[in-house]
């Protein structure tokens, strides 16, 4: 499905811009089904707060055995200094995640597209494996800064194969928190690993090379229905959204499974749930 010209700007930058991937239906679709996941969430299940800040020593339980369930986080600013909501649930969750891909029907139909098996194809994935799914709200006003980081932290494998496809379900902009990326920057190192031990987790320095400076990045302004294409040792980040809108996005994290899969990853599948491809 890649055209020659696409598969080398995919290689010389690191990430792909494809616009107009995913239909007006589609994106419908997936928003309403998110939007019913929340309303029937208890936060007397869990107040579990999703932040990229000090991540080793703020994951949960609740986070670490969400791989292979459907589980709603909080985003960080999301209560008072009581531990109640300052706003409404619907706007106080960053993420839904890790696994609706495989247990929701909307997500399985949306993930499970045919023509993203045939993109992986076109870079070089052999035997794609879908390992996280995760819905992004960047929730107005208080949707959280992710910072600088490569995707490979988190999905070790040898040789290093994770590739991330994000979905714009709303418009992203320099407004409301869109991503920026290193162009080139795949070709540096990587930098950390996010490594679990037991319940405990740890981000393992790997290299110290600095992460871009702002002169380097680049944002990826993008409008809804486009697929961003980007490789795990990418660098990128997405600013606050301290805007009145939101920035829904959707994500799949896909490793190569003639790659070895480090035991040492957060997300690990059991038997009783298969991982599977696109097709």
């Amino acid at each position: 499905m890649l055209s020659s010209e696409q598969r080398q700007r995919y290689d010389t930058d690191g990430y792909l811009i494809l616009p107009d991937f995913k239909s007006a239906a589609e994106i419908a679709a997936l928003r309403q089904r998110a939007a019913e996941i929340v309303a029937a969430f208890d936060p007397a299940e869990s107040k579990s707060v999703f932040t990229t800040n000090d991540q080793g020593k703020r994951t949960d339980r609740w986070f670490l055995d969400s791989g292979d369930k459907v589980r709603c986080f909080f985003e960080e600013e999301a209560f008072d200094a009581a531990g109640e909501l300052k706003q409404a649930k619907a706007l106080s969750i960053n993420k839904i995640g890790h696994a609706m891909h495989d247990l929701d029907p909307v997500f399985d139909a949306f993930a499970h597209d045919p023509r993203l098996g045939e993109i992986a194809a076109g870079i070089g994935l052999a035997r794609p494996q879908i390992w996280q799914s995760m819905y992004i709200f960047k929730q107005p006003g208080i949707g959280g800064e992710v910072r600088w980081h490569q995707d490979a932290t988190f999905f070790e494998t040898d040789p290093i194969s994770v590739t991330t496809f994000w979905f714009a379900l709303e418009d992203a902009d320099l407004s409301n928190g869109c991503l920026w990326v290193e162009p080139g920057g795949h070709k540096g190192p990587l930098r950390e690993r996010f490594v679990r031990e037991g319940d405990a987790t740890h981000i393992e320095t790997l290299d110290t090379t600095p992460w871009p400076s702002d002169g380097a990045a680049v944002p990826v302004e993008v409008k809804a229905g486009t697929l961003v294409l980007f490789g795990g040792r990418l660098p990128h980040y997405s600013a606050p959204n301290r805007s009145p809108v939101s920035r829904h996005a959707f994500t799949l994290h896909v490793t190569d499974g003639t790659a070895a899969y480090a035991p040492s990853n957060w997300l690990q599948r059991g038997p009783e749930m298969p991982l599977r491809g696109f097709v």
